[in-house]
């Protein structure tokens, strides 16, 4: 294991079982946390769960799909029930909805991305802000894209849902300063290996963009060091 940094600390990591979210659970566990995984696959889940063992480190797997109706309270009560305090929330777990002109988006398509990439993200705050509160310095840190902050043709869908969540987490930041030791991070990683950016771009060598190991190393490096500004940060394009 790594300098066990985190050691001591309880971190919850959605969409944990692939990409960015299972990088990230892997180097939270070798800098000492103990990391809940949330997916919707289990099998999926143990993997990862099982690769974290293997190194020293420690996981306990959640599998939750975020977007059926109270998993989220059902997921928040099994977890502050052993766990009172919560120190880092990493919201990573979206879906893409299908990319094309804003006069051709399906609503329902449409609906799926607010569900996951928004309504599931006030849901995680709602359910862990109280737990959070009891930790020392937590963190939340969510995973954004470009096109919430700057729109592209034919990313309507996504794009808008992205814009709604950086505005969520920013909010979320301006109501927690002065009232708790809560900080929030809004990291939008860049061109990564994820199977999510091999469907948007699917003639792409995956070689040729950085590895979601490395996004982890510097969600680590949030969880563990100070931020730049007391309550809030914004991460884009980590090389």
């Amino acid at each position: 294991m790594n300098d066990p940094v985190l050691a001591g600390k309880v971190a919850l990591v959605t969409g944990a079982s692939r990409g960015i979210g299972a990088a990230s659970a892997r180097a939270l566990a070798a800098a000492g946390a103990h990391v809940i995984l949330v997916a919707r696959t289990a099998r999926d889940l143990e993997a990862v769960e099982e690769a974290i063992f293997e190194a020293g480190g420690s996981a306990t797997i959640a599998p939750c799909d975020l977007a059926e109706p109270d998993a989220i309270g059902r997921l928040a009560t099994a977890i502050t029930t052993r766990w009172p305090a919560l120190d880092l929330l990493v919201i990573n777990a979206a879906v893409l909805p299908v990319l094309t002109p804003v006069w051709q988006i399906e609503p329902r398509d449409l609906n799926r991305g607010l569900l996951l990439n928004v309504a599931a993200t006030q849901a995680l705050i709602a359910s862990f802000h109280a737990a959070l509160r009891k930790a020392k310095a937590a963190r939340v840190i969510g995973l954004t894209s470009s096109v919430g902050a700057g729109p592209r043709a034919y990313w309507g869908a996504y794009g808008a849902s992205k814009a709604a969540f950086d505005n969520l987490l920013d909010t979320y930041a301006q109501e927690v300063r002065g009232i708790s030791d809560i900080r929030v991070a809004i990291v939008d990683p860049g061109a990564t290996r994820t199977a999510m950016r091999a469907k948007a771009f699917p003639g792409e060598d995956p070689a040729s963009v950085k590895s979601p190991d490395v996004v982890a190393a510097r969600i680590v490096a949030l969880a563990a060091g100070d931020f730049v500004s007391p309550h809030r940060e914004r991460i884009e394009n980590i090389a």
